[in-house]
This record gives C-alpha cells, sequence and structure tokens, in this order.
C-alpha cells in the first residue's frame, strides 16, 4: 500500500472584495488564484488539479479554461456555502492518495453589481423543482426557513432574540479589526433589534451582508509544501454530511448537520474542540453561528444563547474568538462563503491578520483552528480542522 503524503494549505488570497462594479465573475476567480499563487510561491505550471463551482454551464470547466488550466484532477461538488470545505476535503484525499500535486479552489462572484445593475434579483428561493414544489406554495423563502429554525430553538432552549443579536454585534467587532471588512461601524444589540424586520425574528442585522468578491487556496503535497514562500498549514481532518432538502424531512430544526461532520472532523484530526483557538463558522444568519457552535461542541445543546451573550466570540478578550474577520453578517457575503472561511483561517494561523490577530494566553499565535461551512437552509456542512506548521 502506498503511504499517505500529508496535505498542507499553502497559499491564500482574496479578489478585491466588498462593492466591485467593474468587474466579472471570471475575473474575480483569475485575480484570487494569481494572489494566492504569488501567496504560496509557486508556479501555474505545478497546479494539476482544480475545484470549482457556481459559474459556467460546465463549472468548473469554463471557468479551468478561462484560467488557462488544464487539470487532471476535478471537483465540481455543488452543495451551497459548504461547498469550498466539502471540496478542500475531497482535494487532500486526492492529494494524499498520489491523485494530484497541487490542487486550486477558486471562487467569484459579482453578487451585489448583479443585483444593482438589473442583471438578477435577490435570491428568496431555490425553485420549485422536484420536493421543493411541495413547500414552496407555503412561501418559505430561503430566510424564511432559517427563521423558523432560530424560533424552533427560541421555543425549546429559551433562546433569545437578544442572545442571537450578540452575534452580530461580535461579528462587527471583529470586522472593525479588518479593514478589508465592508461595515466596520459598532452596532449595538439595541441597533439589531431596531432594525427593520426580514423574516420573524430576523431583522435585518441578523442577515449577512450581499457583497462581491472571491477567494482562492492552493492545497499542496508535503513535498511541495517545503518550496514555498509560506509557513504550510496542515490539513489534519475533515468532515462532510448532508440531512435534507425538504424542511418536511429535517428532523430536529435545532440540531444542523455540522454535528456530524463536526464529530467527523474532530475524530480523523484526533483533537477535542477545547483544543481550538479560533472558528471560522458560515453565518449567512446569527442562528447559524449559534448552533453550529453547539454542533461542533463547544457548548451543549440549548447553551449556544448563554455561550454567545458573554462576548466569547471576539477577538479582542473572547475566549473563543469566531469569524475573526467579521463574518459575512460584516465582512463580506459574495454568495457560498465557505472558502473565505479556510483563507481567513489560514491567515490567522500564520499570524498575518494584524489587529485582529488571534493569540492565545500566553501571547502565542494559534496552532488549532476549524472552518465550518454550511449549504442550503442546514442541507450541508462540511467541516475541516486546520493545524500551523
Amino acid at each position: 500500500m502506498v503511504a499517505r503524503r500529508k496535505v498542507a494549505v499553502v497559499g491564500v488570497a482574496l479578489s478585491d472584495c466588498g462593492r466591485v462594479d467593474d468587474a466579472t465573475p471570471y475575473a474575480l476567480h483569475a485575480q484570487a488564484a494569481r494572489r494566492a499563487l504569488a501567496d504560496a510561491g509557486l508556479d501555474r505550471s505545478l497546479v494539476d488539479g482544480f475545484a470549482s463551482a457556481g459559474l459556467g454551464t460546465l463549472a468548473p470547466i469554463e471557468v479551468a479554461e478561462y484560467l488557462g488550466l488544464r487539470p487532471t484532477w476535478v471537483d465540481s461538488t455543488s452543495v451551497g456555502g459548504s461547498t469550498w470545505e466539502v471540496m478542500a476535503a475531497h482535494a487532500a484525499d486526492a492529494i494524499a492518495a498520489g491523485h494530484a500535486r497541487v490542487v486550486l479552489l477558486a471562487y467569484g462572484s459579482t453578487a451585489r453589481a448583479d443585483v444593482r445593475a438589473g442583471r438578477r434579483t435577490g435570491t428568496l428561493s431555490f425553485g420549485t423543482r422536484g420536493p421543493l414544489q411541495f413547500e414552496a406554495p407555503y412561501g418559505h423563502t430561503l430566510i424564511a426557513k432559517y427563521a423558523m429554525a432560530a424560533r424552533r430553538h427560541m421555543i425549546e432552549y429559551g433562546t433569545t432574540i437578544e442572545q442571537l443579536a450578540q452575534v452580530a454585534v461580535q461579528a462587527r467587532a471583529n470586522a472593525a479589526l479588518n479593514p478589508e471588512a465592508m461595515f466596520r461601524t459598532p452596532v449595538t444589540v439595541d441597533d439589531v433589534l431596531a432594525g427593520p424586520m426580514i423574516a420573524d425574528p430576523f431583522t435585518k442585522l441578523h442577515c449577512c451582508v450581499r457583497s462581491d468578491g472571491g477567494a482562492a487556496v492552493l492545497l499542496a503535497a508535503e513535498e511541495y509544501a517545503r518550496d514555498c514562500r509560506t509557513a504550510p498549514v496542515w490539513v489534519l481532518g475533515s468532515g462532510e454530511h448532508i440531512s435534507h432538502s425538504a424542511m418536511s424531512e429535517w428532523p430536529d430544526f435545532t440540531v444542523s448537520p455540522a454535528a456530524v461532520s463536526g464529530r467527523l472532523a474532530f475524530d480523523r484530526a484526533g483533537v477535542r474542540p477545547s483544543e481550538i483557538d479560533f472558528a471560522e463558522i458560515y453565518d449567512a444568519f446569527t442562528y447559524m453561528t449559534l448552533v453550529t457552535l453547539e454542533d461542533l461542541g463547544f457548548c451543549g445543546k440549548g447553551e449556544g444563547g448563554a455561550f454567545v451573550e458573554k462576548g466569547r466570540l471576539r477577538v479582542e478578550g473572547g475566549e473563543l474568538p469566531v469569524n475573526t474577520d467579521g463574518g459575512g453578517l460584516s465582512a463580506q457575503h459574495p454568495g457560498m462563503r465557505g472558502l473565505f472561511l479556510l483563507v481567513e483561517a489560514v491567515r490567522q494561523l500564520r499570524g498575518e491578520c494584524g489587529a485582529r490577530q488571534v493569540r492565545r494566553v500566553d501571547g502565542s499565535l494559534p496552532r488549532l483552528t476549524v472552518a465550518s461551512g454550511t449549504g442550503g437552509w442546514f442541507c450541508s456542512s462540511g467541516t475541516v480542522v486546520l493545524g500551523a506548521g
């Protein structure tokens, strides 16, 4: 049997993000990819694997062609926001098995600019084909599904709207330390509660921003990691899980698929949640952060409200800094945001985050992190545990 190689993230980058009115999604893919290659110090000719989703009739063939790549390993898995954690897991397995040497994950979207220019409308639903046709007549928009799940958690466990608002407040506090975040002005719980109602119980600040932007991540076999200009960040373990498409098939609105993907990732990495220094969690809505913290094991089921209300998610003074760049609630959210979680996680482990840099109690750089993406309306989850080189 051939020994499995260790796999590292060797390059990460964002494209221009926020308000980008003069670029196509293809251009944002390319910009992020070029920057990630430069970050790693690797030549494009070494890239023999490519993964992407969300763009083109034949994704990711069109994007690979635009980038001038001819990969011999490819992945187009598309499971919403968790796509990138799932793809990272697939890429790491392929590299470890010797099927690829360097894999590029790339994403780009002009979600905000397209709405502004009238090229598309806001995404209220995913359509009415297949099983979704049985729920569509009842007005189940995407945000309504999350809102119902949040309300169920409030009823079951006494979680309060003020506790959910704390997630938004602390995300904004972290964004205030990030010069690239889209929104940096601090907000209070009262500000969150006073906003316009979007879907009960969510007001505007309970919901992610809409932005443009792209991201890219390079994974490489250990022998190539030694030649890179940056310190390797090792993929220690991963897990993935899909749960449901129709809300009627979701067994428990208070449990996300991260309960499975997280357990698998931690078990495979050989670490415990208590050893994690910070976490990057998909946060299209405040409830996503709260319930994912529970399901990853950072607190007990139903204890998420009490956990987040004590300021634990802040970079400055928090016991478990979460979404250290400001997350989708404040930094940027151009659609399937899971790749941005991996970029921020790697930058933090490498000590590159300036004012928002996470430090351990003794002042040293963090050593372990987890990135957990969510897709659909808690339909899918991908979780990756990363360790510093």
